[in-house]
């Protein structure tokens, strides 16, 4: 099971890598693997405001339909419309060109409840 070090993780399987106050957000390759193959993703609207917490995206399999939570509050910046045509990003790349969508932080704080890569890989063991 891939868990970069370098990204902060939530419980509920989401992975968080923040440049500046841009936190960028996918599902982990743990989730991917549990969904199989994404056929479909519903993305947050640009500028929607979202609580930390929130389920603002939706990603769908052959086996199962998954909501994907805000972990900051903040409004979103931009959803992946890449992997909104290609939702099998979401499988062959969860960390890289499959990430769903980027919020702009406006409390790091929140950040301080997110788990780092040796924690998350606890939970998933």
């Amino acid at each position: 099971m891939n868990v970069p070090e370098n990204l902060k993780y939530t419980s509920d399987h989401e992975w968080v890598s923040v440049e500046g106050d841009i936190a960028t957000v996918g599902v982990t390759d743990h989730a991917q693997g549990e969904l199989t193959d994404v056929v479909f993703i519903e993305l947050p609207e640009k500028g929607r405001h979202v609580e930390a917490g929130e389920a603002v995206a939706v990603v769908e399999s052959v086996k199962a339909a998954s909501e994907i939570y805000s972990p900051v509050t903040g409004s979103v910046t931009e959803g992946n419309s890449v992997a909104e045509s290609d939702p099998a990003l979401v499988n062959s790349d969860p960390y890289g060109d499959g990430w769903i969508f980027r919020v702009r932080i406006e409390d790091a704080s929140e950040l301080e409840d997110l788990i780092d890569a040796d924690a998350y890989t606890d939970l998933i063991s």
